[in-house]
C-alpha cells in the first residue's frame, strides 16, 4: 500500500509539472488575446501575475508599495531554488538582481505587456541559462493610476492600442520619471524603498518613444550623469549595447541605437536642468519629446539645406530613472520602442530587446557583479565630481531616418502614424553624452543639521548612511554669493545656489549634526544631493528653503574635507 501511495504522488507531481507548460502557454496577455487592440488594466496584470505564481514554483507573487489612489504595486520575484519573495531570500541566492520596470508613462503601454510575456517565459522555463545566473523582480506597472485613466486622445498620434491607453502623469499630475531625486510620489518611495532592500544590480526601464520620426524600432539608453562610475559605463557602452544592437539585428532584422531626437543646431544655452533666473522662460526643452512639430501630421520634413544636424539625448539629471541608478553604482538600461511602429512590433521590439540584452546579462554575470563591487568599495572623497552638465558635442555619427503615413484610427477617426518600411542615412553631429560643466571636490563627510528634518528624512528614504557626529574642527561653510528662486516644475520652484566653500563655522558649532560620509557605496548620491551648486539636490527641491531664505549668506549643511 505504501508502494502505491508513493507510486500514485510521483505520478500526480509529474501530470502537475507537465500541466503547467500548457496552462501558462495558453495564458494571454490582454494586448494578445485582443488582437493588440487594447492594452492591461490595472486588474489585467494582477490576475495574470497571480496566475503565473499559481502555475510555477519559481514565481513569487507580492506588492512593493501602494500608489496614491490606493492600489497596491504588484511584483513578481522571480528565482530557481528561491524559498520566498523576501529580500533575504532574494539576496541568499547570490546571484545577479535583475529588476524590470515598466509602465512610468501609463501611455507608453507595451513595456507593460513585454513584462508579462518574460514573466510567463521565465515560468515555462524558455530561459533556463538566465535563471542559472539571475534573479527577477518584474514590476510591469509601475504608475497603476495613470494606467487606469485611459481614453482614446491620449498619446494620439502614437499607433495604437486603438483602444486608448493612460495617462503621462500619476494621480497627483506629476511625472514619476522626475521624481527619483526629490521623491514627491508614493511610486517613487516605493521604488528606492525596494532598491534599499533588494538592491538589484541591473535595473530596466521600458519606455516609447517621442519626437523623431527615425528608423530605429528601439532606442536604448545607459545613465546620463558623467559622475557615473566609469568602469560601469565602460561595459555598457563598450559591450553590452554593441550586442544588443548587432543580436537584435542578426536576429530579427531590425535597428536599434541609442536614444535621441533629430535636433537643429541651437545657440549655446544654460545646462538643460538648470532653473533660469526669475522671471525667464525656462530653455528648448531636450531629449524626450523634442523633435516633434515635424510639419503636418506625420509628415517628416527634410532637414535644412546645408544644415548637420544633432542627434541629441535627454538630461543628464539623476531625477530620471536610469541616470538615478547609475548614480546608485548600478547597471541601467532603459528602452524605448519607436512609436510609431505598431503596438504589436513595439512589443516584439521590447521583447527582443529585453532578451538580448538579458542574454549578455547572463553570460557576463560575474564581471557585472565584480564592477558594482568594485564600484561600491572605490571611494569618491578627494575626486572631482560634476555639480551641473552641459552636452559633449561629439564627431558625426551616421543616423538612421525614417518616413511615417497617417492611419485613421476607426473608434475616433483620429490620425495615428504609422511606420513605413524605410529608412535612409543622415549624417548629424553627436550630442548624446554630457560633460561637467561645473565641479566640485567630494569632500570626505558633510554636516547635516538635525534640525533640517525634512532634508534628513529624504536622505534617510534614499539609504544613506548617517551617524550623529561632533562638528570637527576642520569643518567649513559655503559662503552664498547667489540665491535665486527659477521655474515653476512638477510643483516646486526651483532653486539655484552658487558661492563658494571655505567658509568660517565657529559661530555653528553648538548644533547637533548627522555626518554624511563619501567613503560609503552610496557616496556618488551623497555628493549630488548634498552639494549647494548641485542641478538636482536638497536645494534645488526646496528642502533647505528655511535655510535659504532671501538674504541667506550661508548654505546650513557644512563639509570637512
Amino acid at each position: 500500500m505504501r508502494r502505491l501511495v508513493a507510486v500514485a504522488a510521483i505520478v500526480a507531481a509529474t501530470s502537475f509539472v507537465a500541466a503547467q507548460p500548457s496552462s501558462l502557454a495558453n495564458l494571454k496577455t490582454t494586448a494578445e488575446a485582443s488582437g493588440f487592440k487594447s492594452t492591461s488594466t490595472y486588474e489585467d496584470v494582477v490576475k495574470f501575475m497571480k496566475a503565473v505564481d499559481e502555475a510555477s514554483p519559481i514565481v513569487f507573487y507580492t506588492t512593493y508599495g501602494t500608489t496614491t489612489e490606493g492600489r497596491a504595486m504588484p511584483m513578481a520575484v522571480v528565482g530557481s531554488g528561491l524559498k520566498d519573495a523576501s529580500p533575504a531570500a532574494v539576496k541568499a541566492s547570490g546571484k545577479l538582481r535583475v529588476h524590470v520596470q515598466a509602465n512610468v508613462h501609463a501611455g507608453q503601454v507595451e513595456g507593460k505587456e513585454s513584462a508579462q510575456v518574460l514573466l510567463r517565459e521565465l515560468a515555462l522555463g524558455q530561459h533556463k541559462a538566465w535563471l542559472d545566473t539571475m534573479v527577477f523582480l518584474i514590476t510591469p506597472i509601475y504608475n497603476a493610476d495613470g494606467n487606469e485613466k485611459v481614453a482614446l486622445g491620449n498619446r494620439q498620434r502614437q499607433n495604437g492600442p486603438i483602444n486608448g491607453m493612460g495617462t503621462r502623469a500619476n494621480a497627483q499630475n506629476l511625472n514619476i520619471n522626475r521624481d527619483y531625486m526629490k521623491l514627491d510620489t508614493p511610486e517613487a518611495k516605493a521604488f528606492v524603498k525596494l532598491m534599499n532592500d533588494y538592491d538589484p544590480d541591473v535595473s530596466y526601464d521600458l519606455h516609447t518613444s517621442d519626437g523623431s520620426y527615425h528608423g530605429y524600432y528601439l532606442t536604448y539608453s545607459p545613465p546620463l550623469n558623467p559622475d557615473t562610475d566609469p568602469a560601469i559605463m565602460k561595459i555598457m557602452t563598450d559591450e553590452w549595447f554593441p550586442f544588443v544592437t548587432r543580436d537584435m539585428k542578426a536576429k530579427h532584422g531590425w535597428d536599434s541605437f541609442y536614444y535621441g531626437n533629430a535636433s537643429t543646431p541651437r545657440p549655446a544655452s544654460p545646462p538643460p536642468s538648470a532653473p533660469p533666473a526669475a522671471g525667464q522662460a525656462p530653455a528648448a526643452p531636450a531629449g524626450r519629446g523634442a523633435g516633434r512639430g515635424q510639419g503636418a501630421a506625420c509628415t517628416n520634413a527634410p532637414p535644412p539645406e546645408g544644415i548637420t544636424r544633432e542627434w541629441r539625448t535627454f538630461e543628464h539629471v539623476p531625477r530620471f530613472h536610469n541616470n538615478y541608478v547609475g548614480l546608485r553604482n548600478r547597471f541601467a538600461l532603459l528602452s524605448e520602442a519607436y512609436a510609431y511602429a505598431t503596438f504589436e512590433d513595439r512589443i516584439k521590439a521590447t521583447n527582443y530587446f529585453l532578451e538580448a540584452s538579458l542574454d549578455f546579462a547572463s553570460a557576463n554575470a560575474a564581471k557585472l557583479k565584480k564592477a558594482i563591487a568594485d564600484a561600491d568599495r572605490a571611494s569618491v572623497t578627494g575626486r572631482t565630481l560634476a555639480t551641473t552638465a552641459k552636452f559633449k558635442t561629439g564627431g558625426t555619427v551616421d543616423i538612421l531616418m525614417g518616413d511615417v503615413e497617417p492611419e485613421t484610427n476607426p473608434l475616433n477617426q483620429a490620425v495615428m502614424c504609422r511606420r513605413k518600411d524605410v529608412t535612409r542615412a543622415e549624417k548629424m553631429t553627436d550630442m548624446m553624452w554630457f560633460e561637467p560643466a561645473t565641479t566640485e571636490l567630494v569632500p570626505a563627510a558633510y554636516y547635516v543639521p538635525v534640525d533640517l528634518t525634512k532634508a534628513i528624512d529624504l536622505l534617510r528614504a534614499h539609504g544613506l548612511q548617517m551617524r550623529e557626529a561632533a562638528l570637527p574642527a576642520t569643518a567649513e561653510g559655503f559662503a552664498v554669493s547667489a540665491n535665486t528662486a527659477g521655474q515653476t516644475f512638477e510643483g516646486h520652484t526651483m532653486r539655484k545656489v552658487e558661492g563658494a566653500w571655505g567658509a568660517k563655522v565657529e559661530a555653528r558649532t553648538r548644533r547637533t549634526y548627522l555626518e554624511v560620509r563619501t567613503d560609503q557605496p552610496l557616496g556618488r548620491l551623497a555628493f549630488y544631493l548634498l552639494e549647494p551648486a548641485s542641478d538636482d539636490g536638497l536645494a534645488v527641491w526646496n528642502y533647505l528653503d528655511e535655510a535659504l531664505k532671501d538674504g541667506a549668506t550661508a548654505y546650513p549643511i557644512l563639509r570637512k574635507k
